[in-house]
């Protein structure tokens, strides 16, 4: 293809197909913006190679990670330490273990003690192997009316604050289909306002969000809900694809997800941390198949 055959219309097809990603001006200054802003990181679960944490840490550094988020409580502290130290691969953060199951919405108190036992555990062993989030998965819906789990689920989390402030840590809610702050039934056109509500009826700077790139395709606009809840909430980010036209999660890149409005709005909100993939993982070609995908969509 000629210089001159290649018109605006081929040209602007092949962006599409990302066969020439980041060729607009504004694109160009959105790569330059968020170059060397954003560290990766990946979910520890998605390493499907190696069978000790050094191991793993290593698949991942090849990968092209720069660190790892473990599950919290649960691993071995001691083990990771020396992982961290032997590699130079830090664990930034975790997820908190059975924050799906014994919930802070829960009815019962009894099991609402236990996520709050879990969730300072969670913060202590973070803490221990140099990570500063636990991402957490507040509760359901399911759990009852929303006015009511949402004060139900403050109570039982501010419980946990205390011991963030004493350790430096963040409590990183994430945006999840949980049926709450949002409508799990609704359109498109939905906002993240409630959510910003949620985050800030804690009134600490130790509880903020780890927001999932993708999950709320689906609801509303990913960019217009990065800037609402803008640079003080957004502590740490998840990533993932999904596609509205077909109605399910995709790979980094694929799908319909407007990343180039993902893009200015963390440019706008002054981004400046990890983003943890959280796909389907696998081999080492997999997990570079991954962190190849961030580097597009993000302009790394």
């Amino acid at each position: 293809m000629t210089h001159k055959s290649f018109s605006r219309r081929s040209f602007t097809a092949s962006l599409s197909a990302g066969l020439i990603p980041f060729t607009f001006p504004e694109a160009f200054a959105q790569e330059a913006a968020l170059k060397g802003r954003i560290k990766k990181t990946l979910k520890i679960g998605m390493v499907r190679v190696g069978k000790t944490m050094e191991e793993k840490l290593l698949a991942a550094k090849e990968a092209g990670f720069q660190g790892v988020e473990v599950s919290a409580p649960g691993f071995d502290v001691e083990e990771a330490k020396k992982a961290v130290a032997a590699t130079g691969i830090p664990i930034d953060g975790s997820v908190c273990a059975e924050h799906w199951n014994i919930r802070h919405t829960d009815a019962s108190p009894e099991i609402r003690a236990k996520a709050l036992d879990n969730l300072k555990g969670a913060l202590r062993d973070t803490k221990a192997v140099g990570g500063d989030t636990v991402l957490l998965v507040v509760g359901h819906g399911k759990d009852g009316p929303e006015e009511e789990i949402w004060k139900r689920s403050i109570e039982n989390i501010q419980q946990a604050v205390p011991l963030a402030e004493e350790l430096g840590m963040i409590i990183a809610i994430e945006n999840v289909w949980n049926h709450f702050c949002y409508d799990h039934s609704g359109g498109s056109d939905q906002t993240a306002d409630k959510l910003a509500k949620y985050c800030d009826d804690f009134n600490s700077p130790h509880v903020a969000m780890q927001f999932d790139i993708g999950n709320h395709w689906k609801y509303g606009d990913t960019g217009e809900w990065i800037r609402t809840l803008g640079h003080k909430r957004v502590a740490k980010l998840d990533i993932k694809g999904f596609s509205r036209a077909k109605n399910e999660f995709t790979k980094i890149g694929e799908g319909d997800l407007d990343w180039a409005g993902v893009r200015q709005a963390l440019i706008d909100i002054d981004f400046n941390g990890w983003c943890a993939a959280e796909v389907g993982g696998g081999d080492l070609d997999r997990l570079k198949e991954v962190s190849a995908n961030m580097d597009r969509v993000l302009g790394l």
